[in-house]
C-alpha cells in the first residue's frame, strides 16, 4: 500500500475513534460510557500513529534537496502548531456546546484534512516493485548493520526532546493547577508559549538548513545545549515568569533539533526503505511523548534537582552521543549541497558524505 492511501486509512481511524468517543458519551450509560470512550480514543492512537511517519515518507518522495527539508520543517512546525491551538480550540468548544464536543471536532477536522489529501497531494508513482516483507526487513536490518552509529543517535535525540518537551508541559500544567490556581483558557495561554516557541524554531529552521549536513548536526548540538541551558535553572527556580521563559527557551531548543533529526532520516535513506525507518522513528518518538507526563508525575514527587537534573544528563547524553555518532565533512567547489556521494545506494556511510558549502 502507497504512502497516501496508508494516510487516507490512518485519517479514516482517527476519524472513527473521534466518532465512537464522542457519541459513546452522549448517548451511553455512564459507566458503559467510559470504556467505550476509551475504546475510541484507542483507535484515534492507532490512526495517529501512522499519520506522522507516513507524512514524512511522502515528503521525501515528492520533495527533494533543499525543499525537503523546508517542507520538513514546516511539518514539524504545524504539529507544532496544532498542539498549540488545540487546548485552547478544544476548550472553547467544550465551552460553547458539551464538554465531549471536541471529539466531533476530531472528526470534523480528519474529513476536510482527507478531501485535501485527495485533491491536493500528488504522489510520485512507483518506478519499482515493492519487495516482499521478508525482503523488506532484511533490507532494514542491514541499514542498521551499516548505518545504526548516526541513525540510532537520530533516534534517541528525537525522543529525548520530545520525552523533555512534553514532560515539562505536564510539570508546568500540574504548576499552574496547583500553586497559581490557574485554570481554563488562561492556563491554555500559558501552555501555548513553549509549544508556539518550538513551532516558530521549527519553521525557521526548516527553511534555513536546506540540505548542508555540517549545518543540521552544529544545530542538533546547540538546539541540546540551549535544553540543557534551560533545565539547569529549573532544579532551583519556580517563579511562574522565569519558569514559563525557561519552557519557552526549550521548546526553542526542540524546534532546532527536530527538523535536523527529521531531514537527516528522510535524507539519508532510499526511497524503498524509507517508510519502515521513519515508521520506527516515528514509534521512538511517540514513545517519548507517552512516557514523558508519568515519568515527570513520578519525578515530581522527589526534589525538583532530582526531576531536572536527571532530565540534564539525559539531554547530555543526547549531546555526546550525537557528536560521535555523527560525522560529517565539507567538500570545496560549486555545486547543489543537496548531492551525496553514492545517492543511488540503498543508503550511505557518514565518513563517506561529501557536501558543498553552497547551495
Amino acid at each position: 500500500m502507497d504512502a497516501k492511501k496508508l494516510s487516507f486509512l490512518s485519517l479514516f481511524l482517527f476519524a472513527v475513534g473521534g466518532l465512537v468517543a464522542g457519541l459513546s458519551t452522549w448517548l451511553l450509560q455512564e459507566q458503559v460510557a467510559y470504556w467505550t470512550m476509551i475504546a475510541g480514543r484507542v483507535i484515534q492512537g492507532i490512526g495517529a500513529a501512522g499519520t506522522a511517519p507516513i507524512t514524512m515518507a511522502l515528503v521525501g518522495d515528492i520533495f527533494k534537496g533543499g525543499s525537503q527539508s523546508k517542507a520538513l520543517g514546516l511539518i514539524e512546525a504545524t504539529n507544532g502548531l496544532g498542539k498549540v491551538v488545540s487546548p485552547i480550540l478544544g476548550t472553547l468548544i467544550a465551552m460553547m456546546f458539551v464538554w465531549f464536543a471536541p471529539f466531533f471536532a476530531f472528526s470534523i477536522l480528519c474529513v476536510l484534512s482527507l478531501v485535501a489529501l485527495a485533491f491536493f497531494v500528488k504522489e510520485p508513482p512507483l518506478t519499482t516493485t515493492p519487495p516482499k516483507f521478508k525482503e523488506y526487513i532484511q533490507s532494514v536490518i542491514q541499514i542498521f548493520k551499516k548505518e545504526g552509529r548516526w541513525l540510532i543517535s537520530t533516534f534517541f535525540v528525537g525522543t529525548i526532546g520530545l520525552f523533555v518537551l512534553f514532560g515539562v508541559l505536564f510539570y508546568l500544567s500540574d504548576i499552574l493547577e496547583t500553586k497559581y490556581q490557574i485554570n481554563g483558557l488562561t492556563k491554555g495561554y500559558i501552555l501555548a508559549v513553549p509549544l508556539l516557541a518550538m513551532a516558530a524554531t521549527s519553521y525557521i529552521t526548516g527553511r534555513l538548513i536546506k540540505k548542508n549536513f555540517p549545518l543540521m548536526k552544529i544545530l542538533i548540538v546547540s538546539g541540546l545545549l540551549l535544553m540543557t541551558g534551560a533545565l539547569i535553572p529549573l532544579m532551583f527556580l519556580d517563579q511562574l515568569i522565569i519558569l514559563v521563559s525557561l519552557l519557552a527557551l526549550n521548546g526553542v531548543g526542540t524546534g532546532l533539533a527536530l527538523p535536523c533529526i527529521n531531514s537527516f532520516i528522510t535524507g539519508s535513506v532510499d526511497k524503498s526503505k524509507r517508510g519502515m525507518i521513519t515508521s520506527l522513528y516515528g514509534s521512538v518518538r511517540f514513545g517519548g511523548v507517552a512516557l514523558g507526563p508519568p515519568i515527570f508525575g513520578w519525578l515530581m514527587t522527589m526534589e525538583s534537582w532530582i526531576l531536572f537534573g536527571s532530565n540534564v544528563v539525559l539531554v547530555v547524553i543526547a549531546i555526546v552521543w550525537t557528536l560521535w555518532a555523527i560525522q560529517v565533512k565539507n567538500k570545496g567547489g560549486k555545486g547543489d549541497g543537496s548531492q551525496i556521494e553514492e545517492e543511488n545506494q540503498t543508503s550511505f556511510t557518514w565518513k563517506r558524505l561529501a557536501l558543498s558549502k553552497n547551495e
